[in-house]
């Protein structure tokens, strides 16, 4: 399921609760844009910005990482998956990954060949890749060369310590390299209550594409090259995939303001926690269950239709899947800035639709 919508359906529904990316900008991420905005800086990342926000990225991922601001999540995937794989080369991924669904084809369009295997809580297992790996140095088909996982997965679920670790074990131990889409990594570290670092680098990942748009920036994600040797030529790869910022020190300093404070972590909290508070709200009223556990800032309620029906008569919600008993299941995202008034009248009305069945 996607989480775009009509331009008209957006234009007269809230969309408080569409996505995450639907929200504003931290204030401490404005205040880095004004502050940048003064003076004048050396484009293309020789400037202060970018040099501050690669010993941030240091002190997160290890000394040996680099850290390449772009402009978009599809972008950071793109990019990481191009520098990884060779032209032969091909990338296992979940078949909701949203590199998969999500992308309009962007990687297939850059030459990427994506190989996405079934799973019903959208985690890749080690078993995942031995049944890709079958197809290694057998000419006809595409090589299975890396792994992208998703963290936080689609469909709000999380890849605890111990599996990212198996998974990786599995494809170093195949040959292959692993790339992370970490869009919503510190939703996951906020809810796993770790660190960025040790849902990666201590993991064996080999690069990631970290997020900030959904955690409180403008319009600032990055690829992290936390083994700088398994992507040779990134900062090409960057360049020509229209990736490269020349007013860089603007996308840098969203990324440091969230990963050089605490504020990746705060903002992350807060859309967590109120995940969890709209979805035990929900759950209280008859007729409604969740689908799955809200784990991080995704709620997944299935309503019988009425109910359903109405809350989508004000809010752009989107239906994810259908229950076994016909059931829509709508997928609910928190972020940020969602207040708990937000939260009180989306189930007020729930609760109506409940009352009047």
């Amino acid at each position: 399921m996607s989480e775009q919508s009509s331009p008209a359906a957006s234009s007269v529904l809230d969309a408080g609760f569409a996505s995450d990316n639907v929200s504003g900008v931290s204030e401490e991420v404005m205040a880095a844009l004004t502050a940048q905005n003064s003076g004048s800086a050396l484009p293309y990342g020789d400037d202060a910005a970018t040099a501050a926000l690669q010993e941030t990225a240091r002190a997160h991922f290890g000394a040996q990482a680099e850290i390449l601001p772009v402009f978009n999540g599809t972008g950071a995937n793109v990019v990481s998956l191009q520098a990884l794989l060779p032209r032969w080369g091909a990338a296992i991924c979940t078949q909701a990954a949203h590199v998969n669904t999500d992308e309009g084809g962007a990687p297939e369009r850059l030459g990427l060949k994506l190989l996405p295997q079934p799973s019903p809580d959208g985690r890749l297992t080690p078993d995942h890749v031995r049944a890709a790996a079958e197809d290694l140095d057998f000419v006809h088909a595409a090589q299975p060369l890396a792994v992208t996982l998703t963290q936080s997965t689609e469909l709000g679920t999380l890849y605890t310590v111990d599996e990212i670790a198996a998974v990786t074990e599995e494809a170093h131990r195949l040959g292959m390299a692993v790339h992370m889409d970490g869009s919503r990594l510190s939703n996951a570290a906020a809810a796993l209550g770790t660190t960025l670092g040790a849902l990666t680098t201590e993991l064996g990942v080999d690069v990631l594409s970290l997020g900030g748009t959904k955690n409180g920036a403008m319009a600032a994600e990055a690829v992290v090259a936390i083994r700088p040797e398994k992507v040779p030529g990134l900062s090409f790869i960057r360049k020509h995939s229209m990736q490269l910022a020349s007013k860089q020190r603007y996308v840098a300093a969203q990324l440091e303001a969230l990963f050089g404070t605490d504020l990746w972590r705060r903002n992350a909290e807060h859309a967590n926690r109120q995940a969890q508070r709209l979805g035990d709200r929900l759950a209280q009223i008859e007729g409604v269950r969740l689908a799955r556990p809200t784990e991080v800032n995704a709620v997944f309620p299935e309503m019988p239709p009425h109910i359903a029906q109405a809350v989508q008569d004000r809010y752009l919600a989107h239906v994810w899947e259908t229950a076994t008993n016909g059931s829509p299941v709508l997928r609910l995202m928190c972020s940020f800035s969602t207040e708990d008034e937000e939260i009180e009248a989306l189930v007020r009305l729930a609760e109506d639709a409940a009352r009047r069945a």
